[in-house]
């Protein structure tokens, strides 16, 4: 008589039968999705607020501090701050300008996304040319800055901008 060869365990119930995800790990998921909807509502609209908040000072008092004497800050266009291609004077302008009037948006919260592009590349020459050339100017806290610039050029102003205020009113920005 020939031996049968050993069987192997049954296999877990596999198809509708089968109990996945269990009832513990379900209600687990449910509610991680309910807490991460509340927080999507209520938390997310106070940190987009808190970003553009946060970033509007930093490139305002340096519009300020440009503005406040003209002729060092074409000086230091000219001398420290040299930018390819643009000449100082405009550079400066340019610079100064941004720095006055993109902040006022973003804490607005109007045209953020647009507001937050010319920032995002400002902080951009600052690290990568301005920091190639000149180590003092290379500085770990310009990532930052560009990562949460960045997150205002792809998230926007958040519920808490005029840009969402205009959108709802059929606007559209």
């Amino acid at each position: 008589m020939m031996s049968l060869p050993p069987t192997r365990p049954a296999a877990p119930p596999s198809g509708p039968a089968a109990a996945w995800p269990t009832p513990a790990l379900h209600a687990a998921l449910h509610a991680g999705g309910r807490i991460a909807g509340w927080l999507e509502r209520h938390a997310a609209p106070l940190l987009d607020l808190a970003v553009r908040l946060a970033m509007a000072p930093i490139f305002f008092r340096s519009g300020l501090q440009k503005i406040g004497d003209w002729p060092s800050t074409v000086f230091l266009f000219q001398e420290e701050y040299r930018v390819p291609v643009l000449p100082a004077d405009i550079a400066a302008l340019l610079a100064t300008a941004t720095e006055l009037t993109m902040p006022v948006l973003l804490v607005l919260g109007l045209a953020t996304r647009l507001a937050a592009l010319p920032l995002l590349a400002m902080a951009m020459v600052i690290q990568f040319v301005l920091g190639a050339q000149n180590p003092a100017f290379n500085n770990p806290q310009h990532y930052f800055w560009m990562l949460l610039l960045a997150s205002l050029v792809v998230r926007g102003g958040g519920r808490l901008s005029l840009d969402h205020w205009i959108h709802r009113k059929g606007g559209g920005l």
